[in-house]
């Protein structure tokens, strides 16, 4: 029996340093974007290569947590690969349902890294899903998956499997699920356990406008209709808000000298649920959960920095005045 199995895609993420650009913002600075001067030749520091992907974040940290783990997607059957294969093998990885597409190269996304933020350019390889005769496991972690996945079984089939076994289900949803929309799997979202999404994430699930400024209670409580038991909602700099049907909760971010944010929400989500796992209260684990995604930043790319089980005690002592609060 597994403690959590991840489903969805794995890919590399090629990191380039921008060490110049020019940041445009609305006045309420709700949406920026990053300008390079069209048809120029923009000069980078560095290119780096790295294994990625939502899913794959999340397998290689719970394992390192030690929670016994599998990831079930798709790769290609190129060196990019293999690359990943590697990698998961190493960190502890069951990759008994990994699929392996012969004559497909495999999902890959740059990653511009300016002043610490990023902005991801993706790509995604319309995958056919169809969800293999998983073991039995206390945990099912289902994130970013291709536009093809609405064409497939793959969510009446998770919907089964939960059913069937009983697995807590950690949904958080990825671009193109966002993009599809949510609320069109309403049987889904009543198998969740746990909803985890951005603050924008949340607006765009729930219908609104991302430039209107909505009370963080409301928010929660609106995705908590939707079904999921628990819900958290991410903020960036201001840390992450819980909701657990009854109380409302609030933590700040744990300190870290930023260096690259991609992967943090991902760690973050791999820290909840470990804490979860373990035992923790909500508002415990989303210690758990900021101490990780706070680690992920002080690394380049998503995995780097993920905490094991002895750092995230360590890390935890360390902030003990870092703690969810009742709002």
């Amino acid at each position: 029996m597994f403690d959590l199995i991840s489903i969805g895609d794995a890919r590399i993420d090629n990191f380039v340093h921008l060490p110049k650009a020019h940041i445009s913002c609305s006045l309420n600075k709700e949406k920026c974007e990053i300008c390079l001067n069209y048809g120029d030749k923009i000069p980078i520091d560095s290119v780096q290569s790295l294994t990625a992907g939502n899913n794959n974040n999340n397998a290689i940290g719970a394992s390192r947590l030690k929670l016994k783990t599998a990831l079930y997607g798709n790769i290609g059957g190129d060196g990019n690969g293999r690359m990943i294969l590697d990698h998961l093998k190493e960190e502890g990885v069951d990759t008994r349902y990994i699929v392996i597409n012969k004559g497909v190269a495999t999902e890959q996304s740059i990653v511009l890294n300016y002043e610490g933020e990023r902005t991801i350019l993706v790509y995604h390889y319309p995958w056919d899903y169809n969800l293999p005769d998983l073991d039995k496991t206390k945990w099912v972690y289902f994130s970013s998956v291709s536009f093809s996945f609405p064409k497939t079984l793959l969510v009446s089939q998770i919907e089964q499997y939960i059913e069937r076994t009983g697995a807590n289900l950690v949904y958080t949803p990825g671009t193109h699920q966002l993009k599809f929309g949510v609320k069109k799997f309403p049987k889904l979202l009543s198998l969740t356990k746990v909803f985890i999404v951005n603050k924008e994430e949340a607006k765009k699930v729930l219908g609104i406008n991302e430039e209107k400024k909505v009370e963080i209670k409301k928010l929660l409580s609106g995705l908590a209709d939707l079904g999921p038991e628990l819900v958290v909602i991410t903020d960036d700099g201001e840390g992450s808000y819980g909701f657990d049907g009854k109380k409302f909760y609030k933590i700040g971010i744990f300190p870290a000298e930023l260096l690259e944010m991609t992967g943090a929400g991902d760690g973050y989500a791999t820290g909840l649920i470990a804490g979860l796992f373990y035992g923790k209260s909500l508002p415990e684990a989303m210690r758990w959960g900021a101490a990780n995604g706070a680690a992920v930043v002080e690394k380049i790319g998503p995995q780097e920095g993920l905490l094991t089980l002895n750092q995230m005690q360590e890390r935890l002592k360390a902030n003990l005045k870092i703690a969810a609060k009742e709002i």
